[in-house]
């Protein structure tokens, strides 16, 4: 009996199971996808973070404990692949002679090195200019010295003689920060940036240099063990980050307190942690809403034949079948269906990994995509068994033979109409995202140093009710408008219908269960592809504008400190490719007994060479706070930090201290207080100032600049960086925005979030096509009867094809209309929630117009095509149609 039901299913409702199961197959493959990219991109992250570190772990040796000692314990400890020891040793000065004169610098850092750390550690030094092996000079320290590879220069260290060394390379020292860190010292202990002055030397150079120093002082010379671990890492970074500080505190362990250890690599671990958090967040508000309008997609496609199989299962329970096996027959159904719908879910989930990253698997392990898709598949039969088996069985409970066959009867409003549950969820739905969005809000929580981390996963509840509540109230609205809107509706169809206006409006009044529900299914879909269109365009965005706020510029060549170079020497950097050349002072000033970065900038031309956002600043816009600055030279914004310390209100005086340039001292400038600024190009993340470049020459004395903003039009940044760099050599620090964001971008940031885009709004545009296509087609078929009557008592061809054309412009324009307002209330609510997934955060959300153009020509044309199809079958025989039916 059930395959003889089945094969009847097969043959006679062929669309509509072919239908149900594609639906399936659209949660399937979605959840497939998305999970499988989850997993790829925890596995990214891990991966990125490890790369990132030079050197593993910086093993502290503690005074009185053997160096020697320490090391060959180091080396016994598992999970160790190379172990080296390296000398730190601080120097008074360091002095040369170059063209005649003399240059000395302050307080220093010698390093020793055994001669095959460059190759254990490669990132940790990089080769500028000279040999790669000897005496090696910092950048910083060959600018500041003015010598080069050849030169002498002379060390001295605290109670010795001072000692000349013939410099052979200069080198760049990438991790410097990490390098000259305090060890297990927290944050605020940090140094606020590492040495200026350092000159590396041979590990026998360095001994004998610094032996007569532990003679006198053996605290004066430290000794750290620098680590490249190989022991292998869990592919999610939480459970990496354990790992490895379990592996550090066990190595301290051993050395009995004889060494402590500098975490970097479980320091880089903890940052991309909480960047997977935030990918399993994106997964759960990009992913999940899709998954789920699959489903109700599903559930509309099997209830447009609800009325039908009451019927059929009234006809079969007549015909002495008892309800366990009419309930067999729609478990059938639903296991052939969900089947169907899984198969084909993984196929095209399979595909869209080939085709956006290259591998069915998403980029992650065979066995992690194997497990997302056996999830999804029996996620696909848990939604077929929802869609089909449920109502079928809940029919069996509740209905009667005689029930099914009435065809008359006014049906009673839903429960959730009737109690206003809509205005409910919309009401909640303000509370929770004004708690989530307030000040001082963190969704992810991870303690620095601390193991857990934790989520705010109630924060998801303020979209997904705004969802629910804007579904149900659309609902609401468009079963109004089709019940009470009689004369409207009719007056919208009669240029379609003519005479038959009347009779249209009072059959979509008839029709408004179903119709509303084709409404709110396309508004759903269409209000998803454009929050997550939305989202994915503002993340691109952002991701852009914080690489620029970082390196300043297209690309920023930076001046070494001490060095003056007048804004005139920028006419020497416009090389090919480059627009325009903005120079940009950076000093230090105090204010109180807080030393702070000040920025002088010209503020009519800055922003021709770097974008200033809204955003960055507070009291104004960009563009008025810049003119503040050119009409009132000595007008200063200051942090907000600052303003809360000095209680400070616009207008007020802020006496600054600056270094004049001719006298060396500290002098004292007046400036006033204009405005809040919270980002600026190049500058910390701490306070600082932005002021008048041209007052700031004119109270020190000194036009000195800092850096130069080179714009290039947003093209060709690495191919000036490279012309830039031949042409300034050492003497300066050449930067492209290409370069940073990859340097200070998130993990984050490294998933190919591009391929993840393609995906999710691909589907975006099958979910609309599909939520307004099918649904409609499907629902005009179902009344085919009424057509073919409608035929009997003569109406026109003409007038039937306005009929189905005038629902689905009905369905059309409330979709459309609906999805518009819900999907920018989500977009808006999205970005609000998610703002620590943008740094800094958006001044206005992005809007892809293009994409939005053509999800929506994606849904209208699907909706055409069935509309012009019913139209097409309505103008068939009558007598043929009613036979059929």
């Amino acid at each position: 009996m059930i395959i003889t039901w089945i094969g009847g299913l097969l043959r006679r409702r062929t669309g509509r199971l072919i239908a149900t199961a594609f639906g399936i197959a659209l949660a399937v493959a979605l959840v497939a996808s998305l999970g499988s990219f989850l997993t790829a991109s925890k596995s990214t992250m891990t991966g990125r973070a490890v790369s990132s570190v030079a050197v593993d772990w910086q093993v502290q040796v503690q005074p009185g404990a053997d160096p020697g000692t320490v090391l060959n314990t180091v080396k016994a400890a598992s999970g160790i692949q190379r172990a080296q020891s390296v000398g730190f040793a601080r120097s008074t000065g360091f002095q040369a002679t170059s063209a005649g004169s003399t240059q000395s610098t302050g307080p220093g850092v010698v390093l020793g090195l055994p001669g095959t750390y460059r190759a254990t550690f490669p990132k940790e030094i990089r080769q500028l200019t000279g040999a790669t092996s000897g005496v090696l000079i910092a950048q910083q320290t060959a600018a500041n010295l003015h010598v080069a590879a050849g030169d002498t220069v002379t060390v001295t260290l605290p109670g010795t003689r001072p000692v000349k060394v013939k410099v052979a390379g200069v080198v760049d020292l990438p991790q410097a920060d990490s390098l000259f860190q305090k060890v297990v010292a927290p944050p605020q202990s940090q140094p606020a940036a590492p040495p200026d002055n350092v000159i590396l030397l041979p590990a026998a150079m360095f001994d004998t240099l610094t032996a007569p120093v532990r003679a006198i002082d053996p605290a004066a010379v430290t000794t750290q063990i620098h680590i490249a671990r190989n022991a292998p890492l869990p592919a999610d970074p939480a459970a990496a980050y354990s790992s490895v500080t379990a592996a550090a505190r066990n190595l301290e362990a051993r050395t009995s307190g004889g060494a402590v250890v500098g975490d970097n690599l479980g320091s880089a671990l903890d940052a991309a942690r909480k960047d997977a958090l935030y990918a399993q967040i994106l997964f759960l508000f990009l992913g999940v809403p899709g998954a789920v309008l699959a489903a109700l997609l599903t559930a509309a496609v099997a209830g447009a034949g609800a009325d039908r199989r009451r019927r059929e299962q009234a006809l079969l329970r007549t015909r002495g079948l008892r309800p366990r096996q009419v309930a067999a027959a729609a478990s059938a159904e639903a296991v052939v269906v969900g089947t169907a719908g899984g198969l084909l879910g993984v196929g095209i989930a399979a595909l869209a990994g080939r085709a956006a990253f290259g591998t069915v698997s998403f980029g992650a392990s065979t066995a992690s995509a194997a497990g997302w898709f056996a999830l999804a598949l029996i996620l696909g039969l848990a939604v077929a068994a929802a869609a089909v088996l449920v109502p079928a069985l809940r029919d069996l409970r509740t209905g009667t033979v005689a029930a099914a066959r009435k065809a008359v009867g006014r049906p009673r409003s839903p429960w959730w109409m009737r109690f206003g549950v809509d205005f409910i969820l919309l009401a909640a739905s303000l509370l929770v995202f004004r708690a989530s969005s307030g000040n001082q809000y963190a969704l992810v929580l991870a303690p620095e140093g601390v193991a857990s981390i934790s989520v705010s996963y109630w924060a998801f509840l303020g979209p997904a009710l705004l969802w629910l509540g804007a579904a149900l109230l659309l609902w609401r609205l468009a079963t109004l408008v089709l019940a009470h809107g009689r004369a409207l509706l009719a007056c919208l169809a009669r240029p379609l219908t003519g005479t038959l206006a009347g009779t249209t409006a009072a059959s979509m009044s008839r029709q408004r269960r179903p119709l509303a529900r084709a409404i709110v299914l396309l508004a759903l879909a269409v209000s998803f592809a454009a929050s997550t269109a939305t989202f994915n365009a503002t993340y691109k965005q952002q991701a852009a504008v914080d690489a620029q706020l970082t390196n300043g510029a297209d690309v920023t060549l930076t001046q070494p400190p001490g060095v003056s170079v007048g804004p005139g020497a920028g006419a020497a950097l416009k090389v090919a490719g480059v627009r325009h050349v903005e120079p940009l002072q950076h000093r230090f000033a105090y204010v109180g007994a807080d030393l702070q970065d000040l920025y002088g900038v010209q503020p009519s031309t800055i922003t021709s060479a770097t974008s200033l956002q809204d955003a960055y600043f507070a009291g104004g816009t960009a563009k008025s706070l810049m003119a503040k600055l050119a009409a009132r030279p000595d007008s200063l914004l200051v942090s907000e930090e600052t303003v809360k310390d000095f209680q400070l209100t616009p207008g007020d005086t802020l006496n600054l201290r600056l270094q004049d340039s001719r006298t060396k001292a500290l002098r004292t400038v007046p400036f006033h207080y204009a405005g809040v600024v919270k980002e600026f190009p190049t500058a910390p993340k701490d306070s600082f100032f932005v002021a008048n470049a041209g007052y700031v020459a004119e109270a020190t004395g000194s036009n000195a600049v800092g850096a130069f903003l080179i714009d290039t039009g947003g093209t060709h940044q690495k191919s000036v960086a490279s012309q830039l760099r031949r042409h300034v050599g050492t003497s300066a620090t050449v930067t492209d925005v290409t370069q940073t964001r990859s340097a200070v971008g998130s993990s984050l940031t490294s998933v190919d979030l591009a391929g993840l885009t393609r995906i999710e709004l691909g589907f975006a545009v099958l979910l609309a096509a599909a939520s307004g296509g099918i649904v409609l087609a499907l629902g005009l078929a179902e009344r085919r009867r009424t057509f073919a009557i409608a035929t009997v008592l003569g109406a026109t061809r003409r007038q039937l094809r306005g009929l189905v054309l005038s629902e689905a412009a009905v369905m059309t324009a409330g979709g459309l209309a609906g999805g518009t307002l819900i999907g920018w209330s989500l977009s808006q609510m999205l970005v609000k929630v998610l703002t620590g997934v943008f740094d800094p955060p958006p001044s206005a959300i992005a809007v892809p117009w293009t994409y939005l153009a053509l999800a929506v020509g994606a849904a209208v044309t699907a909706i055409a095509a069935a509309a012009v199809n019913a139209a097409r079958g309505s103008s068939r025989p009558a007598v043929e149609e009613l036979r059929e039916l």
